[in-house]
């Protein structure tokens, strides 16, 4: 008998402080549901890093990393069993969709935090005598950027400590096939704002025909 190829696996990440009005959210729901008409088999896990925060981490959250349970404290003991588990949760998707608007030029806190629990020597890279390997390579990552002004021109990319940030963090674990889905300028007056939501709409289904 023929086995058949294992289900996709997507995990699909939001962390806008917004809601129901964030334009991240909207649109990484879009791609996820077209996935879902495309291929009913796929498995989605979903994480919302606004509504279930997941701690910074301090001295004690990385003791508990280094050192025998026998010694941890009760709550540090389900700290690491929640990193072991969001590490767990990376590794065996095939498809990583990140909403991830831009705060104050950079990613928000919330999913900040999630990057530092998953980015983790031994886990996700390792460190060799030439420098570090990453260790998830063959995903894919999709990353649904929105941000209130315009930054993907070269007089501003300066300013961009998003969508590069991302790049740089999920190619330092291995990850190389990286694309993003934009919205800006979305604070830019409501014409801009339609326009911005079209290209992003038009993104996303260019996007998917090729992932399909």
């Amino acid at each position: 008998m023929t086995q058949s190829p294992r289900p996709l696996h997507v995990l699909h990440i939001d962390s806008s402080a917004l809601r129901d009005h964030s334009v991240s959210r909207h649109l990484s729901a879009a791609l996820v549901e077209q996935w879902r008409r495309a291929d009913p088999s796929i498995r989605v896990q979903y994480r919302d890093l606004a509504a279930d925060p997941l701690a910074h981490l301090d001295s004690e959250i990385l003791e508990a990393q280094r050192v025998g349970a026998a010694l941890l404290l009760d709550w540090q003991r389900r700290e690491h069993a929640l990193s072991e588990a969001l590490i767990e949760e990376f590794m065996v998707a095939d498809v990583i969709i990140v909403g991830a608007p831009m705060y104050n030029f950079a990613i928000s806190s919330q999913l900040k935090a999630w990057i530092d629990r998953i980015v983790r020597a031994g886990r996700t890279f390792r460190y060799t005598e030439t420098g570090p390997i990453g260790l998830a390579a063959g995903k894919r990552v999709v990353i649904i950027s929105s941000r209130g002004g315009i930054y993907a021109t070269p007089e501003k990319s300066a300013l961009d400590f998003q969508e590069a940030y991302l790049r740089l963090i999920f190619g330092f674990i291995g990850i190389t096939d990286i694309s993003i889905i934009r919205a800006e300028g979305l604070a830019m007056g409501s014409e801009r704002r339609a326009a911005a939501l079209d290209a992003a709409q038009a993104q996303l289904a260019d996007l998917f025909r090729d992932a399909a």
